[in-house]
């Protein structure tokens, strides 16, 4: 892939957290999520790829804009394409932490498919890539993490989502002496802020989506880092949809370059504040973005602060 088509990628989610940024806090999280939505659709218009959505907004026919299986772009390489207008929209709509629009491109074949259903995921950055086991307990990997940081257990900070299906995950993680953030949503930028130095994140673990995972996956080949996942239907028909998409060992540990392979292209941008980037800003006449962009092939990570004028460029 054009690296060039890195920075076309930024435009596409800037497009994106700029629509759904104007409905932050406005308490209607469905008219959030379609903003960002429509917004992503249109300027995909204009970006020259061939793309087919691998992981999107849903199946043809809940969605009418990205829908797995939609084309995007205007003509040009074929390129796999995953994306979240949106990730968080309940985030957005409450004026919460983390929320982010995203896009991750690969080629045609290069992202794992499968129906939407729960993930459990283990994420760390590149000093611990190599280091982690899903098969094992969370405490023999926060030990195995320590060690590789050269640091206690007890100066690592772990991220997992607050929910009633992770409290004996959190009581584990607390016994063997951690840290814990726990995170209202918004798993995807947790995940990729363990990659950051300054974020205070060093692990995340527990369950979420398969397709937060994937764009997750997408950012760590990026970055160096490391992850590995397992799904895990919630109950009989997510596990028919997963056996009718050839999905026949659900019990399976993935591991990274399985859920994300071949060259790899991710970019982001922040609709609110959050662990990894600043959010959206309006000013008199424009607004401020600020957005991540990686490359696999190089391990290039870019953050770009953006100033839209609308007295000059229209909004998306």
């Amino acid at each position: 892939m054009d690296r060039n088509l890195a920075l076309e990628a930024v435009r596409v989610t800037e497009a994106a957290a700029l629509a759904s940024a104007r409905l932050m806090g406005r308490g209607d999280v469905a008219a959030t999520d379609r903003a960002g939505a429509d917004a992503m659709s249109k300027a995909f218009r204009s970006i020259a790829i061939d793309g087919i959505v691998v992981i999107g907004e849903g199946e043809q026919g809940t969605s009418d804009v990205l829908y797995t299986g939609e084309r995007v772009g205007a003509g040009g390489p074929e390129i796999g394409v995953a994306l979240d207008p949106l990730e968080g929209a309940t985030i957005c709509a409450t004026g919460g932490f983390n929320a982010l629009s995203i896009i991750a491109f690969a080629e045609r074949d290069g992202f794992l498919r499968c129906p939407e259903t729960a993930m459990e995921k283990i994420v760390v950055g590149p000093d611990g890539r190599g280091a982690i086991d899903l098969d094992k307990s969370a405490s023999d990997n926060l030990r195995a993490l320590a060690e590789a940081k050269g640091v206690y257990v007890a100066d690592l900070t772990v991220a997992i989502l607050d929910r009633p299906r992770h409290e004996r995950l959190v009581g584990e993680v607390r016994r063997a002496g951690a840290r814990i953030k726990l995170l209202a949503d918004g798993d995807v930028a947790a995940g990729i802020a363990t990659a950051k130095p300054d974020s205070g994140i060093d692990m995340l673990l527990g369950i979420g989506g398969s397709s937060q995972g994937i764009l997750t996956a997408a950012a760590m080949r990026c970055v160096g880092g490391d992850m590995q996942a397992r799904l895990k239907p919630r109950n009989e028909e997510e596990a028919t949809h997963l056996r009718d998409a050839g999905v026949t060992d659900v019990g399976k540990k993935y591991e990274l370059e399985e859920m994300a392979s071949g060259s790899v292209m991710f970019a982001a941008t922040a609709v609110t504040n959050g662990d990894l980037l600043r959010g959206v800003r309006f000013f008199k006449g424009g607004a401020t973005t600020n957005s991540v962009v990686m490359r696999s092939r190089t391990h290039t990570v870019r953050y770009i602060e953006a100033i839209h004028r609308f007295d000059l460029k229209p909004e998306y």
